[in-house]
């Protein structure tokens, strides 16, 4: 192995120009990850659209002569490389998506049929099939078109002949405030419009890396959420220097995929009813541009806001569509009390109250569905075929009703049923575990703690089976007593958690403060041993601690006799607790112990546990060093 590092020592304060220059290389290193994730982003895409679209079509059409039922399956797995690749760029960009877990597939035919069967591969091929591309054009277009006016007006005074002067935006702007100010030479007129697009481009320059960055999270926030597992995610510090980022400030990164999934595809429809509302409206309706967008927008929002809030989607649909219903009743052969777009509004909120909320909330939209419907024909007035678009309303609205209910239904009594049989099988597992814990606790019993109790009484006794020995002899079976009547009762404490999975420790764990004893005792075997320790941590950092001071000594105790030993615990600049074991060049040949790098595996999982790192390795001068580095959170502890 190589030699490791000392341990880090206090860092001399850095000059501000240092620090700037760090600052300036962390912008630097954050800006080329931003366009490493960005720029590729549409080509991946709009190759996913193509062949993903295409194959679906393709599957779909032939599914009556049994073609589509091998094609689809196919679709839904080269869907999910599509999304492996989106994970995998949200790591290399710095977020961590939760793992997802597919279905098992199996062989054959039924396999590629378990495929159709697991829900987590249709929701990635909807993703890289449908919304991947919008998204990542709109994310590429914004970040090319600021990139390009930065550099454009940066670069205007020198290609500013190739456009008219006077027709450029800084003189058109002097005119609109005072013509005087318009420049009257070609000199003038140049230096104004390069000055002002100077200006210009470096506030586009200045804002980029913000603008990209944003663009970028915007991305990742959204694959993220539609492609991560069930767990949250966290977004790393790599390259950026910025802090985690707290699920809780996204609750739709910590929600199921399914609640996820609802979000973006009632986002997506409200986004499609308002591209489509607004134009018909405004256009066959002969309504006012600004009226008919508030009407699509407020129709749109109503079905969003029902996802979360039934009755605020509710109540803002219901006067939406009165309103609908007021401005657009003077015109007769257009469809009324519900035009093409309000029904389809209508229908889309009943749908989302129908799988999102309980019976009585659907029963509320339907209702108010058709008490418009029938107060519409209280109007004075008779408009041609409004009793045929009423009940076609009240009818398609019923249905998707009742259907949305149904599959609620069966929605939770699956959900249920899936509970029930984790349940069952973790019951079976913990039955498992614990008969095997048993026969480990038996073993130990009848082995190592019965081998412990022989040392423990030959040591007590040697005083009284042989007498005459001398005091120092006699210290050195004392010392031995104590250690093994120590470790009987770590051992028993470890048999009763092992017998139990409600069995509390029967000592206090061991902490800080505690290993100028441990100490103590290595230095009762004859060993050289320097300490320097800080005391003051919280218990789980002082457990870990006390642990490694453990294993450290035990290790130099066994494969280094003779060497000198110094053990040190301190606190670095940053508040982390670095804990130290080192000894000299061994003055003989150790026998091999079996087992040899169990103790720090098992230290490295404590440590890394923590959010700690752990170096061990040969020293230059032949010893061995084992340094570990324990983050300390808060201000749990006063190392002045």
């Amino acid at each position: 192995m190589a030699p490791e590092p000392a341990p880090p020592a206090a860092a001399a304060p850095s000059s501000p120009a240092r620090r700037l220059r760090s600052r300036l290389q962390s912008r630097r290193h954050r800006l080329a990850r931003d366009c490493r994730y960005l720029l590729p982003g549409l080509p991946i895409a709009a190759v996913g659209f193509a062949v993903l679209v295409s194959l679906t079509i393709a599957s779909v059409a032939t599914l009556v002569v049994w073609v589509g039922a091998l094609l689809l399956p196919l679709t839904l797995l080269l869907g999910s490389r599509f999304a492996d690749l989106s994970r995998a760029r949200l790591r290399a960009w710095g977020m961590a998506p939760a793992p997802v877990q597919y279905l098992p597939r199996g062989g054959g035919l039924l396999g590629l049929v378990r495929v159709m069967t697991d829900r987590r591969r249709w929701f990635d091929l909807a993703f890289e099939a449908v919304l991947a591309f919008p998204l990542r054009l709109v994310t590429f277009v914004l970040a090319v078109t600021w990139t390009a006016v930065a550099a454009g007006s940066l670069t205007r005074w020198i290609w500013w002949p190739l456009s008219p002067v006077d027709g450029a935006w800084p003189v058109r702007l002097l005119v609109v405030l005072d013509p005087a100010l318009v420049p009257q030479s070609a000199v003038g007129a140049y230096l104004v419009d390069a000055g002002a697009h100077l200006l210009l481009g470096l506030l586009f320059l200045l804002t980029l890396p913000a603008v990209l960055h944003g663009l970028a999270r915007a991305d990742a926030l959204v694959t993220n959420a539609l492609l991560g597992g069930e767990e949250e995610a966290h977004v790393t510090q790599a390259d950026s220097g910025e802090r985690p980022q707290d699920g809780a400030r996204h609750p739709h990164l910590t929600a199921p995929p399914a609640t996820r999934w609802v979000w973006a595809s009632t986002c997506v429809a409200a986004v499609a009813l308002l591209a489509v509302a607004w134009p018909v409206l405004a256009t066959l309706y002969l309504l006012h541009p600004a009226v008919a967008m508030v009407l699509a927008v407020a129709h749109s929002a109503g079905i969003v806001l029902a996802v979360r809030w039934p009755w605020l989607g509710i109540a803002l649909s219901t006067s939406s569509s009165l309103a609908a219903m007021l401005v657009t009743f003077p015109l007769a052969g257009l469809p009324w009390p519900w035009p093409v777009t309000g029904m389809i509004a209508q229908c889309l909120l009943v749908a989302v109250l129908a799988l999102r909320h309980q019976w009585y909330w659907v029963v509320a939209g339907w209702g108010a569905g058709t008490l418009l419907t029938a107060l519409a024909f209280v109007i004075p007035g008779r408009v041609p075929g409004g009793l045929a678009n009423g009940v076609v309303l009240v009818s398609l609205t019923a249905a998707l009703a009742m259907l949305g209910v149904l599959e609620r239904l069966w929605r939770q009594g699956a959900v249920r049923a899936q509970q029930a049989e984790q349940v069952s099988a973790e019951e079976a597992q913990r039955r498992r575990d614990l008969e095997e814990r048993n026969r480990i606790a038996r073993e130990l019993h009848d082995v190592v703690a019965h081998s412990m109790s022989v040392i423990h009484v030959q040591a007590s006794t040697a005083l009284y089976r042989k007498p005459g020995i001398d005091p120092s002899v006699q210290q050195e079976f004392d010392d031995i007593a104590a250690s093994s009547r120590q470790a009987l009762s770590e051992m028993r404490a470890l048999l009763a958690l092992l017998r139990s999975d409600t069995a509390a420790p029967t000592a206090p764990a061991p902490v800080l403060a505690d290993i100028p004893d441990l100490v103590e005792t290595a230095r009762a075997s004859g060993a050289t041993i320097t300490d320097s320790i800080e005391t003051d941590a919280p218990a789980t950092v002082g457990l870990t601690a006390y642990r490694i001071v453990q294993e450290g000594l035990s290790n130099a105790l066994r494969h280094a006799p003779g060497a000198e030993i110094e053990v040190t615990t301190a606190f670095d600049d940053d508040g982390s607790l670095i804990v130290q074991v080192a000894n000299s060049a061994p003055s003989g040949a150790a026998a091999p112990a079996a087992g040899s790098g169990l103790g720090l595996a098992g230290i490295r999982e404590r440590v890394g546990a923590l959010g700690g790192t752990v170096t061990a390795g040969p020293t230059p001068a032949g010893g061995y060093r084992l340094v570990a580095v324990l983050p300390v959170v808060g201000d749990q502890h006063d190392p002045g």
